[in-house]
C-alpha cells in the first residue's frame, strides 16, 4: 500500500494553504468556504425575523437580537429593509431623519448584538487554547469613509477590540471581514449573561475616538471605543446605512455566511423575546374559571433566558390578579372574582 505525506496542500498561486497537516498525530485543519452548520454565534444576522414591527425610531431592541442605541441630538429610523446583497432577502436599514452635523464629545450612536457567554465556551478564552475568531458582514452606504467596529468582553477582564473598515463605494454592498486572535488571559464566564456585546459605530463624539483602534483584546477604555471612527452618519437627513449578512465564527479565514431556516432563526429568537402571533384578529388569550378564580396558561415556544418581563395590550382585571411564571416555559396568569380571564397580546421579554 502507497500513501502521501505532506505538511500541506496549496492552490497553484494562493498565499495561505487550503489544508494543513498536523506531522504529530495526523489531523489536518482546512480553509473550507462552503456551508457547515452551527459556525455562526450571531442571531438573526441575515435580518429575517423582526417580531417587534418593521419600522422603529427609539432606542432598544429593533430587529430581532438587534438593538438600537443612541445619545445625540440627531435622530434616525432603524427599519427592516428588502434592499440587500446577491443572496440576501433583508437587511437592517438606518435613516438619518433628524441632522447633527456637531457631535458634543459624549454623544454616540450605534447598532448592537450581544451573545449569550454560554454560547462563548468553545472559543477556551482564558486558557492557552484560546480560538481565534472571525467577524464578517455585509455593508453599504451612501456615505465612504472609516467606520469603527467594536467587540467588548466584561467578564472578570473587561476588554475589547476596536477595529476599522471603509466603505469604498457609495451605495454598493461591500463584505468586511476581521480576524482577531483568541485572549489566553479573558475568562468570559459559563452563563446567561453577556459574553460579547458587538457594536457598529455610526457616529461617536471625542470621548470615544480620542484613542486608539485596538485590534488585538486589550482592557477597556473609552477612548478606544470608537477610535477611527471618521463618519458622522448623523451629519446630513440624506444619510443611509444597511447591514446584513453578520456573522462570527471559530476560525482565522471568513467562510459563506451560514443561512438558516426562517423557523430556525425565529426559534433562537424565542429565547429572548416572544410575542403572541396576532394574525388578523384580536389576538386574546382565553382562560377558565376554577373554584371563583380564572387562570390563562399557556406553554412558551421555548426556554427563555431568564424569566421574562410580560407586557400586553389589554387584561381582564377581577378583584385581584398575579402574573405567576412557574418557570421560563410556562406563563401562568391568575384572576380573582372573574369568569373568563383573559389577556390580549401578550409579550415577553428576556433579553441582555
Amino acid at each position: 500500500m502507497s500513501e502521501i505525506k505532506v505538511n500541506s496542500i496549496k492552490g497553484v498561486g494562493a498565499s495561505a494553504a487550503a489544508i494543513t497537516v498536523n506531522n504529530t498525530d495526523g489531523t489536518c485543519t482546512a480553509n473550507i468556504t462552503n456551508n457547515l452548520s452551527n459556525r455562526n454565534k450571531i442571531v438573526n444576522g441575515s435580518m429575517i425575523c423582526s417580531q417587534r414591527g418593521s419600522s422603529f425610531t427609539s432606542d432598544g431592541y429593533i430587529l430581532d437580537r438587534f438593538k438600537r442605541s443612541q445619545s445625540s441630538d440627531g435622530a434616525f429610523t432603524v427599519t427592516q429593509s428588502t434592499t440587500s446583497p446577491d443572496g440576501f432577502a433583508k437587511s437592517l436599514k438606518v435613516d438619518v431623519t433628524t441632522a447633527d452635523t456637531s457631535l458634543a464629545a459624549g454623544q454616540y450612536a450605534q447598532i448592537i448584538q450581544k451573545i449569550e457567554a454560554q454560547n462563548l465556551q468553545d472559543l477556551a478564552y482564558g486558557t492557552s487554547s484560546a480560538k481565534n475568531i472571525v467577524v464578517s458582514f455585509y455593508v453599504r452606504s451612501n456615505k465612504t469613509g472609516n467606520y469603527s467596529f467594536n467587540i467588548q468582553q466584561n467578564d472578570n477582564s473587561s476588554k475589547q477590540v476596536t477595529l476599522n473598515y471603509t466603505i469604498n463605494s457609495a451605495n454598493t454592498w461591500e463584505r468586511k471581514t476581521f480576524s482577531i486572535a483568541g485572549d489566553t488571559s479573558g475568562v468570559i464566564n459559563d452563563d446567561n449573561g453577556s459574553g460579547f456585546q458587538i457594536s457598529w459605530g455610526l457616529a461617536y463624539g471625542s470621548t470615544y475616538t480620542s484613542g486608539s483602534a485596538r485590534p488585538a483584546w486589550t482592557t477597556y477604555a473609552d477612548a478606544d471605543f470608537g477610535a477611527g471612527q471618521a463618519i458622522n452618519l448623523l451629519d446630513s437627513t440624506s444619510n443611509e446605512w444597511y447591514l446584513t449578512g453578520v456573522q462570527l465564527e471559530v476560525g482565522s479565514v471568513a467562510t459563506d455566511f451560514e443561512h438558516r431556516s426562517f423557523t430556525e432563526e425565529l426559534h433562537r429568537c424565542y429565547r429572548y423575546y416572544w410575542q403572541y402571533p396576532i394574525g388578523t384578529g384580536n389576538a386574546y388569550i382565553y382562560g377558565g374559571e376554577y373554584a371563583s378564580s380564572s387562570f390563562v396558561q399557556f406553554s412558551l415556544p421555548t426556554e427563555m433566558r431568564v424569566v421574562p418581563t410580560l407586557t400586553y395590550d389589554e387584561i381582564r382585571s377581577g378583584s385581584s390578579s398575579n402574573q405567576d411564571y412557574t418557570d421560563r416555559q410556562i406563563l401562568q396568569f391568575q384572576q380573582v372574582g372573574v369568569n373568563n380571564a383573559y389577556i390580549k397580546n401578550p409579550k415577553l421579554n428576556a433579553e441582555l
